[in-house]
């Protein structure tokens, strides 16, 4: 049979159809990849979402400070979502500058053996004195910076949160950097790492599991700091800023019990938005940095995060940035020890530079004292001193039980939503909010308790204390076991260890350096609480327990300032010294023994 002349043409034909055909579907499928898809347009409007209320805060943000009778706060629901919008930018500024606290103070005490002896015991002192105490004068301070306008208030206000922030931060950051495991320090000296790059590259990362538990925590306690920052008095002055806080202070003056109701209720739906959208996918995303060898069958999720993964404008836009930080944390900063350095750094050179500094540092505390006796002995005398003594030994004692019964209560607990990732995932946002929960709310019950049916206030009012600073211990503890390695739980249970063995030989080592600086963190909170629980004030009705909290708040009531300051110092030495003789004693003990 004769084939048609036409068929080599013809094949030659449908060659080039089917090569054009193929051009056309490589380009149509380059188009798509090209063009921004559905997942990058719920995050493009997310992201408008949020300038556009931070554009609107901001309006209110540099405007003139209002007359004094002007009403800057209404009881209106409807103005409930605009008073969360500018709550949550505060505590969010101030979560950044806590950020950068903790980034720099805590590596400086982790890294510096002589910085360190300085930086700790200030730390304590400060997460124990009474901030809001002070807060007229740092008021003051920022309305100087910026008269006439609202933002020196602002500062004012982002400054007292920032104190509920920065130090629980900057202790588990510090207690991380001293518990990095030794194989990878021997690891980061086998590959010839500088300080900067050992950082950003082995500490940082071991560190971010449990920064994220403490900073969610430190999210949670800014709450209760945000009622008395949005509503500050400066002499015969009280100047309001708009917010929850301010909100929940005004309904709690009016008795108004349904507003009060809706500002908690508001305040939830904050706690709840901020987690999923921000603590949630960081903590998935964190998961990498755990030290294990193998994964655990419970991986945290986030639907946030499976988001982000599926677009492609939005991940093509950060690649480059986090190109550039990676960048960044692998520069040669500061260079690699030399032998000329080593040298120099020998025994006695260190012996003398230690004389120095410790002379340094006593002059300072010594001229610290002498001012303190000074100022107080121009009235008081050393009968009061004996009083002040023997009332902050009542609130020593108080402390010490209250932070027993929270750690037997709270530690199994804690270990067991850790450890089960689904739980945890559902835990989280709940204990954010009984961690935000605002204690003065309580204060009416309190007082009306301990009146109606003659309780004991030293017994009853110290459920105020721990109310809020057992949460340190929770989120600490939770994180902990949320960082326990998998492997480790694989060979516990392999070799059939159950029961108190576990929890004696596997689980408390584990947990135990989280745990302790969430009980650090939450003894000092549980101090600077003392002023606002052992003395309870509720409209025409005081009750009052005995304690360096109340004389405090008594003499801060009375305006009686060398009681203030006596009271203060004693507070602060009492809270030095049981630190460094229980506490930092007891870290020690958990950093030889426990690190991995």
């Amino acid at each position: 049979m004769d084939l048609p002349i036409h068929s080599t043409g013809s094949l030659a034909g449908g060659e080039a159809r089917g090569s054009s055909v193929s051009r056309i579907n490589a380009f149509a499928a380059f188009g798509r990849r090209a063009l921004p898809n559905q997942w990058d347009i719920v995050a493009f409007a997310g992201v408008i979402a949020i300038l556009a209320g931070i554009a609107r805060a901001y309006h209110g943000i540099a405007a003139p400070l209002p007359p004094a009778d002007q009403a800057v706060v209404s009881l209106d629901y409807w103005q409930l979502p605009y008073y969360a919008l500018r709550t949550t930018l505060r505590m969010f500024a101030a979560l950044f500058f806590s950020l950068i606290f903790t980034f720099t103070y805590a590596t400086l005490a982790a890294k510096s053996r002589r910085w360190e002896m300085v930086l700790i015991p200030v730390l304590d002192i400060l997460q124990s004195v009474p901030i809001l105490g002070f807060l007229s004068f740092t008021v003051t301070f920022f309305l100087g910076l910026f008269p006439g306008n609202v933002l020196g208030a602002e500062c004012a206000a982002v400054f007292a949160i920032f104190t509920s922030q920065a130090w629980n931060m900057a202790f588990s950051f510090y207690q991380s950097l001293r518990t990095v495991p030794k194989d990878l320090n021997e690891v980061a000296r086998g590959f010839r790492f500088t300080g900067w790059q050992k950082f950003w590259q082995l500490e940082a990362p071991y560190a971010l599991p449990g920064l994220i538990w403490n900073t969610m925590m430190s999210m949670s306690g800014g709450w209760f700091f945000v009622v008395a920052s949005e509503a500050i008095t400066v002499g015969d002055t009280t100047i309001t800023l708009p917010g929850v806080g301010s909100f929940i202070a005004k309904a709690n003056d009016a008795g108004d019990w349904a507003a009060v109701g809706m500002a908690v209720l508001t305040m939830g739906i904050v706690i709840l938005l901020y987690d999923q959208l921000l603590f949630r996918p960081v903590i998935a995303w964190a998961t990498k940095f755990r030290v294990e060898l193998s994964a655990g069958q419970d991986v945290e999720t986030s639907w946030v995060l499976r988001l982000l993964t599926r677009t492609r404008w939005v991940r093509a836009l950060v690649q480059p940035v986090f190109e550039a930080l990676r960048s960044v944390s692998l520069l040669s900063i500061g260079g690699r020890p030399s032998a000329r350095a080593k040298a120099f750094a020998s025994k006695r050179a260190s012996q003398a530079l230690d004389v120095v500094w410790f002379g340094l540092v006593a002059a300072v505390a010594v001229y610290a004292i002498y001012s303190v006796v000074a100022y107080v002995g121009t009235e008081l005398s050393w009968s009061d001193v004996g009083e002040v003594f023997l009332l902050t030994f009542y609130t020593l004692l108080r402390v010490v039980v209250l932070m027993a019964l929270a750690s037997l209560i709270w530690v199994p607990v804690s270990v067991w939503i850790g450890l089960n990732a689904r739980w945890a995932e559902r835990v989280q946002p709940v204990a954010q909010f009984l961690a935000a929960f605002p204690v003065n709310l309580l204060f009416g019950a309190a007082v009306s308790l301990v009146l109606t049916f003659h309780l004991n206030p030293d017994i009853w009012l110290s459920v105020l204390i721990v109310f809020g600073t057992q949460w340190y211990i929770v989120f600490n503890t939770i994180g902990g076991a949320a960082a326990f390695p998998n492997d480790l739980r694989e060979a516990a249970k392999n070799f059939h260890v159950h029961g108190w063995a576990w929890w004696r030989d596997v689980i408390i080592p584990g947990v135990m350096p989280y745990y302790l600086t969430g009980a650090i963190t939450a003894s000092g909170g549980s101090w600077n609480a003392s002023i606002v629980a052992e003395w309870v004030k509720w409209k025409d009705q005081t009750v009052a327990a005995h304690g360096v909290g109340a004389y405090i708040a008594q003499a801060t009531d009375k305006g009686d300032f060398p009681r203030i300051v006596l009271g203060v110092a004693m507070m602060s030495i009492f809270v030095t010294l049981f630190n460094r003789l229980f506490w930092r004693r007891l870290y020690a003990y958990a950093e030889r023994r426990f690190t991995l």
